[in-house]
């Protein structure tokens, strides 16, 4: 520890009180109960730099598997800030993650500095802001719970560049989070999961074959939130049936990232994305 500086793991407290709570005082709206979920993905992968004994910088690094990871939670104190302390908790998750292609959705203002880094940008995320219907109609829908696990799993395995089952099994069960899935003629179509947030609700992630599963899906959960709540939907802007979805329902864009990769663009299938799980993971 050279002049009181270091860099290490945090626990999942830590992960709570710190990453998740610099995240919030951003901006960034994560929600009530994310952190055992995130902790969850990968125990190694979150890492705080203090000096002194006093968090200065985080840094989230989540090894998926052995060849795709997701960057997040990149937050310098802002007291702290043009000091250094942001690029070594940043080379320090870059060593980490060692030869994986590594994903993470970066502000606009600072993807040149991603490009300097070795990121390219391949499409903007959009965030909309929207409200509550509070007329849940989820006809043609099970509730998550109630759902084959292996099967949902399955169904993700197909829209994430890693399998993340230990992640998912504690996404869909934190307290006030609900969950729709579509089921026809018993193949998996789509699920969507809705979850409390610091403000208001949001959506992720919206995975679905099309537009009209989709829109059932969403209808479902916009109707578990009160008529007038405030809520919110992160959308892939490649995915162009996915912003038709939010514009439908008069959501307006109040955020946007660039989701980056270090090494190329996964072969997901992205027209199934609808909403993005999180910021933070992917």
């Amino acid at each position: 520890m050279k002049d009181g500086f270091q860099i290490r793991r945090m626990t999942q407290k830590e992960v709570a009180e710190i990453a998740v709570e610099w995240a919030a005082k951003e901006g960034w709206n994560p929600g009530l109960y994310d952190a055992e979920c995130f902790y969850s993905a990968d125990p190694q992968g979150f890492l705080v730099a203090e000096l002194k004994g006093k968090p200065v910088a985080t840094i989230s690094a989540v090894a998926y598997d052995d060849v795709f990871g997701f960057m997040g939670f990149y937050i310098v104190a802002p007291e702290f800030r043009g000091k250094g302390y942001g690029m070594k908790i940043w080379q320090a998750a870059l060593n980490y993650m060692g030869s994986r292609n590594i994903g993470g959705d970066g502000v606009l203002e600072r993807i040149k500095d991603y490009e300097t880094q070795g990121f390219r940008a391949y499409y903007k995320n959009r965030r909309y802001q929207g409200v509550g219907s509070g007329e849940l109609n989820s006809e043609d829908l099970i509730d998550i719970h109630k759902a084959d696990f292996k099967q949902l799993a399955s169904y993700d395995d197909g829209v994430f560049p890693a399998k993340r089952h230990e992640f998912l099994k504690c996404w869909i069960s934190r307290p006030q989070t609900k969950g729709y899935v579509s089921l026809e003629g018993g193949t998996l179509r789509g699920y969507g999961v809705i979850r409390p947030c610091y403000k208001g609700y949001k959506i992720g992630p919206l995975f679905a074959d099309d537009i009209i599963v989709a829109g059932k899906v969403f209808n479902a959960l916009i109707g578990t939130v009160s008529s007038g709540q405030e809520l919110f939907f992160d959308v892939p802007e490649a995915n162009h049936q996915a912003l038709k979805l939010a514009e439908n329902y008069s959501m307006k864009v109040v955020f946007e990232t660039a989701r980056v990769y270090s090494k190329s663009l996964p072969s997901v299938a992205i027209g199934k994305v609808y909403g993005v799980t999180s910021f933070e993971l992917g």
